[in-house]
């Protein structure tokens, strides 16, 4: 649906064992591809001495999709991890699985099980949400005015920032572009055409 997207709640991590080679997943959820290249760096930096610290991310910022194997053979580990998100449609999230080498050879179909099954485990951990399209709306209204406010709004269920006290009383409603209107006119109507209601952006928040 327009206006939603697949994304991971948190940072996750797996462990997987596959004939002695020990594989460490870690997901994070970054909205830049300078978030994720930092994330990749921290992870490298923590297993400096791994043979391999493999990598994917998909953003929604231009579209971005990239992956590395780091030595890995083609196609056996970056891949793996980068299908592991555009299977479930997932985006804004960076993958690292770090591989520490048994002494084993896993072969082509055992690298493939290994790298996918550590991917999908570090971002089932991660907590797959969906994130949905909020306007923000900042209302400004009298302090006589704030109570029955914040009950209209509580009542919907719909999220606010904390209010900030000064002359009049502020705060940000979070909203679904389709309710949008029909909140400002009920807020017009209730506080006498005194409010002062602006839109201030758009963010999305997980749902």
């Amino acid at each position: 649906m327009k206006g939603e997207y697949l994304s991971i709640k948190k940072e996750g991590f797996s462990e997987y064992t596959e004939k002695r080679s020990v594989f460490y997943g870690y997901t994070a959820p970054v909205a830049t591809e300078e978030e994720a290249v930092a994330f990749v760096k921290k992870i490298k930096e923590k297993h400096s001495d791994a043979r391999h610290n493999v990598y994917a991310y998909v953003l929604r910022e231009n579209n971005i999709q990239r992956f590395s194997d780091d030595g890995e053979p083609h196609g056996t580990a970056g891949l793996p991890l980068l299908d592991t998100l555009r299977k479930q449609n997932i985006t804004d999230c960076v993958i690292v699985v770090t591989r520490y080498f048994g002494g084993i050879l896993l072969g082509t179909g055992g690298l493939v099980r290994a790298y996918s099954t550590s991917a999908k485990d570090a971002v089932e951990d991660g907590e797959v949400v969906t994130f949905t399209l909020f306007k923000k709306m900042e209302i400004t209204v009298s302090y006589s005015d704030y109570q029955k406010v914040v009950y209209y709004l509580d009542k919907r269920e719909i999220s606010h920032t904390n209010a900030e006290f000064g002359m009049n009383v502020t705060l940000v409603a979070h909203l679904l572009p389709e309710k949008y209107t029909e909140v400002e006119s009920a807020l017009m109507d209730m506080t006498g055409g005194k409010a002062i209601v602006e839109n201030v952006g758009e963010t999305y928040k997980a749902r």
